[in-house]
């Protein structure tokens, strides 16, 4: 019974308003408290901010750089509030999670135009994983609010010898626009959307495995972005569209005795004696 809760509560997630993740999930934990570790394991919740205090660099908090109460920065390698037993990459690890932050806070300015963004990485047995989170919230405009978060969840495992290694990703995305103006009133719009892939490619000096992270996250990115334009702006103009009529009553009145009349041509045309 518990598993089949899981699935439904899960469920019920995935068609609630992304911008009331937190509300909700509090909400149902409370309603199913033995679920609460499982929920809150298996729901990626909105992306929250802080800045480190030594660098004056924001970054982004979740699951994979927090030990207890307290979070790490990427860019100081340092956990807030202090903490000296906190899990720390290797020194090599370290190394590539410098390298990765400052490629993908490019990354971030060229597709986003702003917001944070925060890579973390931690060894495996035979490997790597590592997450790269993007946040970009609206301009704070009254008329018009909105914020995308995107979870990359990315697992390394290298083959002998080194020269090859395979990629999983799991991406989650989660959109939320919603405007307010005087002729149309409000309009709430959002929703999650989550992928996976794997690849297995070659690390090399020229291709090593930033090269190769950031090709899977922006093809990602990309087949995400056109999936929740197609299903939810697309739907939505498709269903507006089809309860309100852009041409005047007027129009439509000679559109279809237009269509009545050549349609009346037509036949006659048929009935016409050979």
């Amino acid at each position: 019974m518990t598993e089949k809760q899981l699935d439904c509560a899960l469920d019920l997630m995935r068609r609630l308003p992304p911008q009331q993740i937190e509300r909700n999930l509090s909400d149902l934990i409370d309603l199913v408290p033995e679920l609460c570790e499982d929920l809150l394991s298996s729901i990626d919740q909105p992306l929250k901010i802080a800045r480190d205090k030594e660098t004056g660099k924001d970054y982004l908090l979740c699951d994979y750089n927090r030990d207890g109460d307290s979070y790490r920065s990427p860019w100081s390698n340092t956990y807030d509030p202090p903490l000296d037993d906190g899990a720390m990459p290797s020194n090599k690890l370290r190394q590539l999670e410098i390298e990765a932050n400052n490629a993908f806070d490019q990354y971030r300015d060229m597709y986003f135009e702003g917001g944070v963004s925060s890579v973390y990485l931690w060894d495996l047995d035979r490997g790597f994983a590592g997450v790269i989170l993007i946040k970009k919230a609206g301009d704070g405009s009254n008329k018009i609010r909105g914020c995308w978060d995107s979870i990359h969840v990315v697992e390394v495992q290298e083959k002998s010898g080194g020269r090859n290694a395979h990629y999983k990703l799991t991406s989650t995305a989660m959109l939320w626009l919603q405007t307010q103006k005087d002729s149309s009133g409000m309009m709430n719009l959002g929703g999650s959307l989550t992928r996976q892939a794997e690849i297995e490619s070659s690390v090399s000096d020229i291709n090593p495995h930033i090269v190769n992270i950031g090709k899977m996250i922006e093809d990602m990115e990309n087949k995400i972005r056109n999936t929740l334009n197609e299903i939810y702006f697309g739907k939505t103009k498709d269903i507006v569209n089809g309860l309100r009529s852009v041409n005047s009553l007027d129009e439509a009145k000679k559109q279809n005795n237009l269509q009545a009349e050549l349609f009346k041509n037509l036949k006659q045309r048929q009935n016409a004696p050979k």
